[in-house]
């Protein structure tokens, strides 16, 4: 049953690629409960299942077998219209940034507002300006990506998945490409979104500089959950 105190509920979680003799299980038994607005970080070996377990919890594969509960919604055997709405109040961060070219620092974070509907276009404007700020690229918004460097490309990235205050930001090595200052305050700001909104974020990282920073620390090993710390003083 869905617990409202928890924005994520994975029970007896599987998940196999291929068919056939190809068949390989990547996911085994995953069992996870994410509270509202906690900042969870996911570490483990490449190839350990990270990126599969986010696709899955985002609405982003079908769940073969198992439950995920995503914001009091099951995911299992959800139609695609329900898996819209759903990623309709996710923000997503990729390890790629995945910005258009075409459209200026200011135009792809206001492409994460277009997606939930906003069309106050002067509102909407000022929000992504403002986050752009927050992300230290207020002197960047009317910059093409071709003239932004790989760490600002990320930041408007981070920007686009955090400007319409998602329920849930699930982030894949978002800081890979950051120096550690504006790394710090790319997890900062997740975390003040975590206080003041009860935005939960689960970050999949290889950057041993956040784990301290985390509420807890998930690692994750051949598909397994086999770590579990509670990182709160």
């Amino acid at each position: 049953m869905p617990d409202e105190d928890f924005s994520i509920q994975a029970s007896a979680l599987n998940h196999w690629f291929g068919t056939g003799e190809a068949r390989k299980q990547a996911l085994f038994d995953i069992d996870l409960r994410i509270k509202r607005g906690s900042f969870v970080v996911m570490v483990g070996a490449s190839g350990s299942g990270k990126t599969t377990l986010l696709t899955l919890l985002g609405c982003l594969r079908e769940i073969q077998d198992g439950s995920v509960i995503l914001l009091g919604k099951e995911l299992r055997h959800a139609t695609p219209a329900q898996n819209v709405r759903l990623r309709r109040r996710l923000g997503f961060i990729f390890q790629a940034h995945n910005l258009h070219e075409s459209l200026t620092a200011r135009q792809n974070v206001l492409m994460g507002l277009q997606v939930k509907g906003h069309i106050d276009k002067t509102a909407s404007d000022r929000a992504a300006a403002h986050v752009l700020g927050l992300l230290g690229l207020a002197d960047r918004l009317d910059y093409l990506p071709a003239n932004l460097s790989g760490g600002q490309k990320q930041r408007v990235a981070i920007g686009r998945a955090i400007v319409g205050n998602p329920d849930v930001v699930l982030a894949d090595e978002p800081t890979a490409a950051l120096d550690w200052d504006t790394a710090a305050n790319v997890v900062d700001l997740l975390k003040r979104l975590g206080q003041a909104r009860g935005t939960s974020t689960l970050m999949v990282t290889h950057d041993n500089r956040i784990l301290d920073r985390a509420d807890r620390v998930l690692t994750l090993e051949d598909g397994r959950l086999v770590g579990d710390e509670d990182r709160r003083a």
